[in-house]
């Protein structure tokens, strides 16, 4: 790459100013990570090759994939008992290979709903086998996660799956559910937005596009005794456990996600780790949720109180004109995203570990403004 052609990218990033994205994701992905990949993206680690470019099983992508498992590790704290993989398929290829590796004939596994993602888990589960519905959402239009004795539980069930952070709801499990099975998590929306409690947890998964990375990877933590347990023969690439043992590479792993994901982890050991980001989630939350409770004749909020998601706040205004009014007011005000699931309407801001306080900020004025010019 020539000096004025650096040259020129520098001035067009100048000029070109990024908008606050509140997309539920892929989502907003720290600035220090993109602009280390765009250094990488040409050569990396002073090879003369590009990340993209890199043979998976080449020592430049050996450091890669070492270097982004030792991160991962050191951000969650995760002991050796636990393998720490990565996988394809998004988080919703799990929702049947879960089941497939672990759920054998004649057991029972038991599944809380509580949103969509979870409703799709538990409709693959039960292609696969037995699913008890332990907890069943929908009867209160999903607007909290269950406490223990709300979730009826199964004699001798193979696991108890959950979700600990809902997106389009905007609830979260304030701790983990209690269950004598192995517990497994869908962890795709929250992960290391705070500290991680790994103990309680067989096996806890996430897509990597909403607060790890872009697009195209799932990180696994799974116990090493759980991965032994898989109860029927697979295809090979269905196998957690030799995909595991394998390093992620039964074949060509999607390397750039990997490679990013490795950066976001960096990212986040630079900036304190998962205590500071805790503490910044919850700040940039408030300001969010203390404008709607001033303004509660205006704004309705989904979530009660105490499972309010830190990630994702979905609410409303009175109508679903005004929610258009607020969208397209918002957007002219370089904030985009906005707009709720199709499944709810109404308006969602996703404000992952990367998202900037500022943007928090420049929403909750600009929901003042509006309540006050249209209520």
């Amino acid at each position: 790459m020539t000096t004025a052609s650096l040259s020129s990218l520098d001035e067009f990033m100048t000029q070109n100013s990024r908008v606050y994205n509140f997309s539920a994701g892929p989502a907003t992905l720290p600035e220090d990570v993109i602009r280390q990949a765009q250094q990488d993206l040409w050569s990396i680690f002073g090879t003369g090759i590009g990340i993209l470019e890199h043979s998976h099983r080449g020592k430049a992508f050996d450091r890669v994939l070492e270097e982004c498992e030792a991160d991962c590790r050191a951000v969650g704290n995760i002991s050796d008992d636990y393998g720490v993989f990565f996988v394809q398929g998004g988080a919703t290829t799990q929702f049947a290979l879960i089941p497939m590796n672990y759920l054998p004939d004649g057991r029972t596994a038991d599944y809380t709903d509580t949103g969509l993602w979870t409703n799709k888990a538990i409709k693959d589960g039960k292609v696969v086998g037995d699913i008890n519905v332990a907890f069943d959402g929908s009867t209160c239009d999903y607007d909290h996660t269950p406490s223990d004795d709300e979730i009826n539980c199964s004699d001798n069930a193979a696991f108890l799956h959950y979700c600990t952070n809902n997106t389009i709801y905007g609830t979260t499990f304030p701790a983990p559910p209690k269950t004598s099975a192995p517990l497994i998590a869908d962890m795709s929306s929250d992960i290391y937005s705070g500290p991680l409690n790994l103990k309680p947890h067989a096996m806890i998964y996430a897509g990597a596009q909403k607060n790890l990375g872009p697009s195209g990877v799932v990180l696994c933590i799974a116990h090493r005794e759980f991965l032994k347990s898989r109860c029927r023969e697979l295809p090979s690439m269905l196998c957690y456990d030799k995909i595991e043992a394998k390093e992620s590479r039964l074949n060509t792993p999607p390397t750039f996600a990997i490679y990013m994901m490795g950066q976001v982890f960096k990212w986040i050991l630079r900036e304190g780790g998962t205590e500071v980001m805790a503490q910044r989630n919850a700040e940039k939350a408030k300001l969010i949720y203390d404008v709607m409770e001033e303004l509660s004749d205006f704004y309705h909020i989904h979530a009660q109180p105490h499972c309010r998601s830190m990630m994702n706040i979905h609410f409303k205004t009175p109508s679903a004109d005004l929610d258009d009014a607020f969208i397209a007011g918002a957007a002219a005000e370089g904030m985009d995203g906005l707009r709720g699931h199709r499944n709810t309407g109404g308006m969602r801001a996703s404000i992952y570990n990367a998202f900037p306080r500022a943007g928090c900020e420049a929403l909750a004025q600009y929901m003042r403004a509006f309540a006050t010019s249209h209520g």
